[in-house]
């Protein structure tokens, strides 16, 4: 199933007027996003970069006028994160591009199917919170080992 995600991800991203970024680079671009205003510690926890690398795919980022650092208002050792303008509407353009390869995928699938795809993406979502350290609102480890067997078997082979 994820190689068919990637499929219609690569069809999106190859129609995209803008030109493609790398993966890494988007992986980057959609983690700002996502905690815009953190530091390059944060973002390299996030993608599983050392901060060497981290720094080094900001550079090209914000080469390529896609984000901006500037200085923390806590820190002044310490600079922060932000999408630029030219980052936030690549963005909304790949979003928008997705949407429009897997649009159709949506409509070719019955009701009753994308309830049943609605009730396993939502299962997938909360328990992938329970497990991911470290993400927004998420539990630990130790709190996923509390589930009951029956639920964390099904997450692994699901029916």
């Amino acid at each position: 199933m994820t190689g068919l995600l990637g499929v219609l991800r690569g069809r999106a991203h190859g129609r995209m007027p803008s030109g493609p970024v790398s993966a890494s680079q988007m992986r980057a671009l959609l983690a700002i996003g996502r905690i815009e205003g953190s530091n390059l510690r944060a973002l390299g926890d996030a993608l599983g970069s050392t901060p060497p690398a981290t720094s080094r795919l900001c550079d090209r980022l914000e080469a390529a006028g896609l984000v901006e650092r500037r200085l923390s208002v806590t820190s002044r050792r310490e600079l922060e994160l932000y999408l630029s303008r030219q980052g936030r509407a690549l963005l909304e353009e790949v979003r928008k591009c997705e949407a429009d390869e897997v649009r159709p995928v949506l409509d070719a699938m019955s009701p009753e199917a994308l309830g049943y795809l609605a009730q396993g993406l939502t299962a997938f979502r909360d328990a992938a919170a329970l497990i991911v350290d470290g993400a927004p609102g998420a539990r630990k480890d130790s709190e996923a080992a509390a589930l009951p067997e029956e639920a964390r078997l099904r997450i692994a082979r699901p029916a």
